[in-house]
């Protein structure tokens, strides 16, 4: 492995990079030509440059891309696409370049990547390589969260011609009719010696700054070695629907030592009755889990002002 100032100034260098877009979105597809050529008008050599039509063949083109050797791997898409691609690159002499083109962004406004197609490409010509942490669920790494509760029993729920049709929108239209049946879960999580219970309809387990395209405190980033555990409201449904509110206005306000977060390097966590749990928005399995981090387990293209533990 390389050091990061060694692989970033072979990409400065050489710009040698391989371009994996998502085009299954309407997003991506549009932008995809735009993506290639503004590489190319940066000095890049693209070793190859997919767009990427099936959704289940993403993990494979990507995998094929980083077999060519780039020194810089960009992916163009949703978290989804960013989140297969930083388990593919995970403790690889590779760096993962991000092209934000999904609709929240999350790992993107975490690592302060500019949301804008011409902006995004000036990092990757202009950066620098920096490491950062991806949280761990048994073997499965995840750049951004673990949902607990309803967010999964939505991704199991909502109809797939609804998804089709809708898009991102089948998935409020699908929380709101089952918020009407859905019942709070007792999630208990236990780190480092503490315990705490929450009655809840909805709990989160956050490894960076940002949920929903929203800021999550101030201070959590991808690089604290820190996962971040909380509930959103209470036992009733009205309250989930009020902090959901409150958290998407007043997240910027807020730390890590505010209630009713939990800030750990690690967490075993169990519910009553068992519940379901998705990761970066796929489903996972069921409660009881334990939840780690992988320590710089990513080399990634930031912003040149980017910090760097």
């Amino acid at each position: 492995m390389r050091t990061k100032p060694e692989l970033g100034a072979a990409i400065r260098r050489e710009r040698r990079a391989a371009l994996v877009v998502n085009a299954h979105s309407r997003r991506g597809r549009r932008l995809y030509e735009g993506a290639r050529s503004r590489l190319i008008a940066a000095g890049f050599t693209l070793l190859a440059a997919d767009p990427v039509d099936r959704p289940g063949e993403l993990e494979q083109r990507l995998a094929a891309a980083a077999d060519l050797g780039p020194d810089l791997l960009v992916a163009g898409g949703g978290d989804g696409t960013i989140g297969t691609a930083a388990r593919l690159l995970a403790h690889r002499d590779i760096a993962l370049g991000v092209l934000p083109l999904g609709t929240t962004n999350n790992f993107a406004r975490t690592l302060g990547i500019p949301l804008d197609l011409a902006a995004a490409v000036a990092v990757l010509a202009d950066g620098k390589v920096i490491d950062v942490d991806l949280g761990l669920v048994g073997n499965l790494r995840f750049t951004n969260h673990v949902g607990i509760g309803l967010s999964a029993d939505i991704m199991r729920t909502a109809p797939p011609r609804l998804k089709r049709a809708a898009g991102r929108l089948a998935y409020p239209a699908t929380a709101l009719a089952l918020l009407t049946r859905h019942r709070p879960l007792r999630a208990t999580v236990r780190a480092e010696g503490r315990e705490r219970e929450f009655i809840t309809h909805q709990l989160y387990v956050a490894n960076g700054g940002f949920h929903a395209g929203r800021p999550i405190t101030a201070d959590a980033n991808a690089d604290d070695r820190l996962l971040v555990a909380y509930p959103v409201g209470g036992p009733t449904r009205g309250g989930l629907l009020r902090d959901t509110a409150r958290n998407a206005a007043t997240g910027r306000r807020r730390t890590l030592r505010d209630e009713p977060f939990l800030a750990v390097g690690q967490l075993w966590l169990e519910t009553d009755p068992p519940a379901r749990v998705e990761v970066d928005g796929e489903l996972y399995g069921e409660t009881p889990i334990r939840i780690g981090l992988d320590p710089n387990a990513l080399r990634v293209m930031a912003p040149a002002d980017s910090p760097d533990r």
